[in-house]
């Protein structure tokens, strides 16, 4: 009887000892996901409030084509740091539950189409720039007159972004607190990539066709919500950008330099001082634009890339 009491006792002592160490390692792993989200959120609230910090454009002045590049350039950051964080908590795509992974795709789908219209956006504005250019070589032929005709301002080109940019975020946020586990890490991380990204895209669109509706589409769609889920962070920024119409300084600096040409054409004074001034700016746009241009092929072309790879895989495990 003593016997089979000691051993009872001991069985209780290795289950009591098991529990231990599995809530310990439960602990643990909480420690550890929590870790590395407050990680990605920091990576995130820091790029922009360096963004902001760096900038006048987000304070008082009109916002300039530089700082609009560094708005896009947060894109790849971001996405980066959402790739770290998967790799950190060990959750490769290939293990995410189909609700994970829908809203993945639709995330990388909604970036390609915001990459369509921002190329759109800056076609425009080169063809703008094309026009501007050919008036000057006719100013430069001595055909004044017919250079007129084609040295209009840049004209931006409102547009909106034709499509509700809305992600799961927006429902789910407030609800009462799940425990914490990868599939809700990646959960939470893909609200905050997405509405930061998207309010990225609505502060560019706005700046590229001087219209404050792509930001404002932006907003309703989550940028707002995602705030509060950063600390510290302020975008208010955004609603100077908004205030200022959106026209960036190089355009409102080129149409000041037409209007000048023009008028002094308009008055038979010597206009090489003028030509001279509005070449200058419309070759820096130039490199601008297509700068940009650059930077939005090759994130649309790595975007596709990776999202053609994950369902590639997915489709090979149907096999």
């Amino acid at each position: 009887m003593v016997l089979l009491l000691q051993k009872i006792d001991k069985l209780y002592s290795k289950l009591e000892n098991y529990h231990h160490h599995h809530h310990q390692d439960h602990n643990h792993q909480s420690q550890a996901l929590s870790s590395s989200l407050e990680a990605f959120q920091t990576l995130v609230s820091n790029s922009f409030n360096k963004l902001f910090s760096s900038s006048k454009s987000a304070g008082s002045e009109v916002p300039s084509f530089p700082w609009i590049q560094q708005c896009f350039e947060l894109i790849p950051i971001i996405n980066n740091g959402f790739a770290k964080l998967v790799v950190a908590i060990d959750y490769p795509m290939t293990k995410w539950e189909a609700d994970s992974v829908e809203e993945y795709l639709k995330y990388t789908l909604n970036l390609l189409e915001l990459c369509n219209s921002i190329t759109c956006s800056l076609s425009h504005l080169g063809k703008e720039r094309l026009s501007l250019s050919h008036g000057l070589n006719l100013v430069e032929s001595s055909s004044p007159s017919l250079a007129v005709e084609h040295l209009r301002q840049i004209q931006v080109q409102p547009k909106s972004l034709s499509k509700d940019f809305r992600f799961q975020g927006n429902e789910e946020h407030g609800k009462e607190r799940f425990p914490i586990t990868k599939k809700s890490v990646i959960h939470q991380a893909l609200v905050v990539m997405e509405g930061m990204v998207f309010w990225v895209c609505g502060i560019l669109m706005t700046g590229l066709v001087g219209d404050s509706k792509p930001y404002l589409e932006m907003i309703k769609s989550g940028g707002r919500l995602v705030s509060s889920l950063l600390s510290g962070l302020d975008l208010s920024g955004g609603e100077v950008i908004v205030e200022k119409k959106g026209l960036l300084k190089e355009v409102k600096e080129i149409n000041d330099s037409v209007a000048a040409l023009v008028s002094a054409i308009g008055i038979g004074k010597k206009t090489k001082a003028e030509a001279e001034e509005l070449q200058r700016r419309l070759e820096v746009f130039e490199k601008m634009v297509e700068g940009l241009g650059k930077e939005v092929d090759c994130l649309f072309n790595k975007v596709l890339a990776g999202r053609n790879q994950l369902l590639h895989g997915f489709q090979h495990q149907k096999h």
